[in-house]
């Protein structure tokens, strides 16, 4: 925890896979329904299980340049191409792929999550830092009423995090110094990062982003400069 009063504080970046949306529950539960409507028996579980999975290794590709600098949504659509094969799922043409590719474009927030930003957009800038481009972030923002003053986006920097040209390119494109920056996330790493960087730090669990299969993040474990229950609690802790 810093000695810095929070009231320094003039913009909260958010992580967004996990923080303010739920990837997991939206994913599963859209292509449950997509199949089901078209009689497509598959794991969807499983598939968007995967699919997460290959998330960090797919941009670890892209930081040690295996690959160029390749957005997500490329990365998650080389990744579903794969899966798609590994799961057994046939018959998708371009369009079909396309659109369960831009599920990730359509998640939905958390219970907290807009009442929560609303409430702190009215005291502190409000963006994502996400390793989402640009355009998903954006289409995202939109389709869950997510009130952002910007996107802020990896992809701005040609990075991703937890690569420091990320927080410290963020707080720089704001204006600001790192230490007026906080940095918001359910995700022990992300905080760490963030930290290391000279950003204020505020950590809440989602314990079910990951659903059977979360093994971390549970609590937070380190002391943060803040340390809530949910966004909305954020909210109140900062006296929003």
């Amino acid at each position: 925890m810093s000695d810095r009063p929070l009231s320094d504080v003039r913009a909260i970046l958010f992580d967004t896979f996990g923080t303010v949306v739920d990837w997991r529950g939206s994913l599963i539960g859209e292509l449950s329904a997509w199949g089901a409507a078209r009689g497509i028996t598959a794991d969807w579980a499983g598939l968007i299980d995967a699919w997460r999975g290959a998330y960090a290794p797919s941009m670890d590709r892209v930081r040690r340049g295996e690959l160029p600098w390749t957005i997500l949504d490329d990365l998650h659509r080389a990744t579903l191409e794969r899966l798609v094969i590994q799961f057994g799922i046939t018959g998708l043409g371009e369009a079909e792929l396309d659109w369960i590719n831009r599920g990730w474009h359509r998640l939905k927030p958390w219970s907290d999550s807009v009442a929560g930003l609303t409430r702190l957009k009215q005291h502190f800038i409000i963006a994502p830092l996400s390793n989402g481009n640009v355009s998903l972030l954006l289409n995202m923002a939109k389709a869950a009423g997510i009130p952002w003053d910007m996107i802020c986006a990896t992809e701005l920097f040609g990075h991703y995090k937890p690569d420091p040209e990320t927080y410290l390119g963020a707080a720089k494109l704001l204006g600001l110094a790192p230490q007026q920056v906080m940095m918001a996330a359910a995700h022990n790493g992300d905080l760490a990062a963030a930290r290391a960087c000279g950003l204020r730090t505020a950590f809440f669990a989602r314990p079910t982003e990951y659903g059977p299969h979360q093994v971390r993040d549970f609590v937070a474990d380190a002391p943060w400069d803040v340390i809530a229950a949910d966004i909305e609690d954020l909210a109140t802790r900062l006296g929003c």
